[in-house]
């Protein structure tokens, strides 16, 4: 993921200004640390930090039209560039980035060519014909971007916070799925799928149609001049994503170039996680370069305050998670690896969070997916982005390409609900659509996994580590005076306490604590968990520990040795027992 910055309208084109510009640019040049680029138009700045992944020779930004008087600044890939080309025939292309469509795009168009993008993207578009200008972020945030305004009415954009906090009288999260226009001064949703509403759809279930979303969802996302890789954790979604990879890859031009065996990379604590030796597993069977990356509990918590201004959140099962992604993403990079496949989104978008095994009915499980994906951009996508674009690696996710999103989603939500008297546990209508009995994609154990939390996936003593070393930095006395300290999103822990004074040091904006999500529910995970079960409330972890009741419910409680089942083979085969045919990554 690059790093863009733009500063509009300023009133102040002095190059006192441009330096400033520059230097907070520079903040930023962890995302992008393969070419800096300013351009200049009166008191508009559009600067760009470049991590060269598609046409690395010709493809710096900013970006312009053929006659220079549109220029944008982009972070993301457009997967269907060559496709858009072809319909801008009498457009003249300076680059072969994918990136290079979109103020050709805009010429056509105006603003209404969002919608036509297939891909990621958070984008600056300054038209120096009036001075107006436009941004717009990808459907479901994939990419970060925050948007501030300053006292001489100028607007400031950022790909990190860090970017604009100290410039901006107020700042805050720029919204995915919108655009932002000068010429009508406020926001406007260009992504309006059917499923937005939340009204439950019909759609009957097919197997193949979500095995064909999916893989061309995959196969898309190994669009790059440079090598690449899996995250592999060895649980079904990161697996799933190396099986399509592994089959796509001797045709790709990273392939031709550097080879048509794949990478796959998975970290875990030294001495016990159940990631290491699942992912070794899946590794093994597709034939991977596997890597495994080991750290210890106190590596960990020696760089948690890099995470934090990294990630820039103090959300607690966010820090937990993004710090092993941390640690790993640097090792990666170290490699020559630009770019990674992950397997982020499919627990929001198939309802695989265990607490959905007490969804009343299909239509409070339809919306509570729907909810959960409106809230990616908080949790799972900052971690993926960030965590990663710290060392100026870039994380893909084919779960939430916007097709596939809207296949699954279009689904009669009864398909998935999570219904262990006729053997289907959670993302049963994922598995079953790989579940292929001529060409396998992962073996049937694998396939039929059941969920790991990834904090908990990399040792089970990672968070427990975390809590000691809060406990020891964060006393009784401090807990007692939190809601006075914190008043907004009041820390409930002293894990979380100890995360919000790193934050606050780092942040110490009012618009800054802001932009993280918070409040009581977010500490039991979901209102709806607490709704649809009692027990949750009782949990103050936020972490995938509070189901443990659904965890451990096909375990022998001394040994913790799952019933593995073999699983139906069609859905006509389903037997009437409960969900086994599930191993615990242990």
């Amino acid at each position: 993921m690059c790093g863009i910055l733009a500063v509009l309208g300023c009133t102040d084109d002095s190059q006192a200004k441009r330096v400033r510009v520059l230097e907070l640019s520079r903040r930023l040049r962890h995302r992008g640390p393969d070419w800096s680029g300013i351009y200049q138009h009166g008191d508009n700045y559009l600067a760009h930090e470049r991590l060269a992944i598609v046409d690395p020779d010709s493809g710096d930004q900013p970006l312009f039209n053929e006659d220079k008087t549109i220029v944008v600044t982009v972070n993301g890939e457009i997967y269907n560039h060559e496709e858009l080309r072809k319909d801008l025939k009498n457009h003249k292309f300076r680059t072969g980035s994918d990136c290079d469509v979109i103020s050709h795009l805009y010429e056509e168009h105006g603003e209404n060519f969002v919608d036509m993008l297939d891909g990621v993207f958070s984008f600056v578009l300054l038209d120096t014909r009036d001075n107006s200008f436009m941004v717009a972020r990808d459907a479901i945030g994939v990419t970060s971007l925050y948007i501030g305004w300053g006292l001489d009415g100028s607007v400031w954009i950022s790909s990190e916070m860090k970017g604009l906090h100290e410039d901006c009288e107020h700042f805050e999260v720029f919204p995915p799925g919108l655009l932002y226009s000068s010429k009508s001064g406020g926001f406007k949703q260009w992504y309006n799928p059917p499923w937005y509403n939340e009204s439950v759809p019909s759609t009957p279930y097919e197997p193949l149609a979500v095995r064909h979303a999916f893989e061309a969802a995959v196969t898309k996302r190994l669009m790059s001049d440079v090598p690449f890789g899996v995250l592999l954790s060895g649980g079904l979604d990161s697996s799933l994503v190396a099986s399509i990879t592994a089959r796509h890859l001797a045709g790709t031009k990273a392939a031709k170039r550097w080879g048509s065996q794949l990478h796959s990379f998975c970290v875990g604590l030294r001495g016990g996680s159940p990631d290491l030796k699942a992912g070794k597993e899946v590794a093994d069977y597709l034939g991977t370069v596997h890597h495994e990356f080991h750290f210890t509990v106190q590596d960990g918590i020696d760089a948690v305050e890099d995470v934090i201004y990294h990630v820039e959140t103090y959300d607690v099962t966010t820090i937990r998670a993004s710090t092993p992604m941390f640690l790993m993403s640097r090792k990666i990079k170290s490699l020559g690896v630009k770019m990674v496949l992950s397997g982020e989104g499919s627990d929001e978008i198939f309802g695989g969070y265990l607490y959905f095994h007490k969804a009343p009915n299909k239509q409070e499980f339809h919306q509570e997916t729907c909810r959960k994906i409106k809230a990616l951009h908080k949790y799972d996508c900052l971690r993926a982005n960030k965590a990663t674009s710290a060392f100026g690696l870039e994380a893909r996710i084919p779960f939430l390409d916007k097709e596939f999103i809207n296949t699954v989603m279009s689904l009669d939500p009864e398909s998935k609900m999570i219904k262990p008297e006729e053997g289907r546990i959670e993302k049963w209508v994922l598995r079953r659509a790989f579940d292929d009995e001529e060409r396998p994609y992962l073996p049937k154990h694998i396939l039929y996994r059941q969920k790991e939390q990834f904090s908990d996936g990399v040792g089970y003593s990672w968070i427990d580590g975390l809590k000691a070393h809060a406990a020891e930095n964060v006393n009784d006395k401090m807990m007692s005076n939190a809601a006075h300290i914190f008043p907004h999103n009041t820390p409930l822990t002293k894990e979380a306490y100890y995360y919000r004074m790193i934050f606050e040091r780092f942040f110490p904006q009012n618009s800054a604590r802001l932009t993280v999500p918070g409040g009581a529910t977010v500490a039991c995970s979901t209102a709806k968990a607490v709704e649809w079960d009692a027990n949750w409330s009782n949990n103050m972890d936020p972490s995938g520990r509070a189901a443990v009741g659904v965890h451990l419910s096909d375990y022998d409680g001394n040994s913790k040795v799952a019933v593995s089942l073999p699983p139906p083979k069609t859905v006509e085969d389903t037997p009437m027992m409960m969900g086994h045919g599930v191993v615990i990554q242990t």
